[in-house]
């Protein structure tokens, strides 16, 4: 799979641990950045990272910032986006299986790097469940999106 990942300076050493640890579980990863500790803002990055995603560019997305719930709230604005805020494995996996989530995101100072590795492991390896009560929600949340899109 391609995975694009992109962090804020909250998430910069978060991201760049995990780039390695992504591409050694034979993913291709495209970083989007930051690539530096200094100050930037986020929605720019849910924004380069979401693209990736709808274009088809990326398979998946993993966002990173300080608590993960700005990068989520700015994914989420994006028609077509997923994005799951994830700090522990059961929700890893649950978010796959019944949410068929296309984005992660994560806190940098919420998250170790061992936590977070387990995390992007389980969410990369879930399959959505494609039972018929987690289609049927997921039809309702795009029916959602599509009645209150700016651009149905």
């Amino acid at each position: 799979m391609k995975i694009a990942i992109g962090a804020d300076h909250a998430g910069y050493r978060l991201k760049n641990g995990l780039v390695g640890f992504i591409e050694k579980l034979g993913h291709e990863v495209k970083d989007l950045g930051c690539n530096c500790p200094d100050s930037v803002d986020y929605p720019d990055y849910a924004i380069a990272v979401c693209d990736q995603v709808i274009s088809g560019d990326a398979d998946k997305g993993i966002l990173i910032c300080s608590t993960g719930i700005g990068m989520v709230i700015a994914a989420n604005k994006i028609p077509g986006i997923r994005c799951a805020l994830v700090h522990d494995l059961y929700s890893a996996k649950a978010t796959r299986e019944h949410n068929d989530s296309n984005v992660l995101a994560m806190g940098g100072l919420i998250v170790g790097p061992g936590v977070a590795r387990e995390i992007v492991r389980i969410w990369l390896e879930t399959e959505f469940s494609k039972g018929d009560r987690h289609q049927k929600r997921l039809d309702m949340v795009k029916s959602l999106e599509n009645k209150y899109s700016l651009h149905p």
